[in-house]
């Protein structure tokens, strides 16, 4: 899947004031939605007009490859946190405009929330997926950055957007794969002995893994596909088992659901109960005008949490996920407010029979 991402541009007041106001109207038709989803749909909208590394390395866990491998956190809270390291982006090499929500405006309060969320929901459960069988693999491929800071501090180093590929056991039982350029291909997954990566560069260990059964931090494509439709009792569910991984419950919640939305595949029900469930958590904005990891402008929902707000952004027409950013809103060793500190792009997601094939 090719993507040619889009001159970044910066809106007038003029032109954030007409892209508010689009918000509020009917989307065009969404593509793979019968007609009734997409009545639904416009129904809806028209009824509610993480510690520093030696070295600059970073953290990946073996048992579930992240995405978005960094935390930063601000430093009173930054004991709190137990995942990643600190990266930073400069905003001249970074996609997109700085986010106008941390330059004085532009996010809104959690109502528009609910709404995109709505919308989101529904168009990912009129989405067509086909079945992935339980002796498949689940295969993702992006385009992710970060940039690492040094312990000591000092100059910020940042490597250009690169390819990221898994390769996820669909019921857990085989060992996956993760790829990524530059870096020894790792084997991931199951118990007995597989390589652990403990950051980019580091030579892979042998390590025992997934001693207990898959969870909403390490989940498989089966149990994914098990997870509750109903967004009260899934809420309920992914806050229990995030339970103990620093931050505050809301923001472990919302961190829980992106990186289930960013490297799983759930099934259409299970897709739209997620962003139903992320429209209940406290604190959930809008940011009218974000950029993924390729530059593809859409629309984000966002939270602000210790110092830096997580985006997730959408295609403006399908509502389809394009990926994640993260920006510091608040001036710190890692750079002031406004510094862009992870992005990434979700370019494919299928289902192959074997690790390291490509549909």
């Amino acid at each position: 899947m090719n993507t040619t991402p889009p001159h970044p541009t910066d809106h007038s007041a003029e032109e954030n004031e007409r892209l508010g106001l689009t918000g509020l109207l009917p989307p065009p038709p969404v593509p793979g939605l019968t007609p009734d989803r997409e009545l639904l749909l416009k129904q809806a909208m028209l009824a509610e007009a993480a510690p520093v590394e030696p070295a600059g390395r970073l953290t990946t866990r073996a048992t579930r490859p992240r995405r978005h491998l960094v935390r930063f956190a601000a430093p009173a809270v930054a004991c709190a946190l137990a995942v990643g390291g600190v990266v930073v982006m400069n905003l001249a090499d970074a996609p997109g405009p700085v986010p106008t929500e941390v330059a004085g405006g532009g996010a809104t309060g959690a109502p528009e929330a609910t709404r995109l969320l709505d919308r989101i929901a529904l168009a990912a459960a009129g989405e067509q997926q086909p079945t992935v069988r339980a002796d498949q693999f689940v295969y993702i491929e992006s385009k992710v950055a970060y940039a690492a800071q040094s312990a000591g501090g000092g100059p910020v180093t940042m490597p250009p957007v690169h390819t990221r590929q898994v390769w996820l056991s669909a019921d857990g039982s085989r060992p996956g794969l993760l790829r990524e350029a530059g870096e020894p291909a790792t084997r991931l997954g199951t118990d007995g002995p597989v390589d652990t990566l403990d950051g980019p560069g580091a030579t892979p260990r042998p390590s025992t893994l997934h001693a207990s059964g898959p969870s909403v931090g390490n989940p498989t494509h089966a149990y994914v596909a098990s997870l509750p439709t109903d967004p009260d009792a899934l809420l309920k569910l992914i806050r229990d088992e995030s339970r103990g991984q620093g931050q505050d419950p809301d923001q472990r919640a919302f961190t829980a659901i992106g990186d289930l939305l960013a490297e799983t595949w759930a099934p259409p029900r299970v897709g739209a109960a997620l962003y139903r469930a992320a429209a209940k958590i406290p604190g959930v904005t809008v940011i009218h005008a974000a950029h993924d990891g390729t530059g593809r402008e859409g629309v984000a929902v966002a939270r602000t949490a210790h110092g830096e707000q997580t985006q997730w952004v959408f295609d403006r027409t399908t509502y389809a996920f394009l990926g994640e950013r993260t920006v510091l809103t608040e001036a710190g060793d890692a750079g002031p407010a406004g510094t862009v500190v992870g992005t990434s792009a979700v370019l494919t997601k299928a289902a192959v029979d074997r690790a390291g094939e490509t549909p």
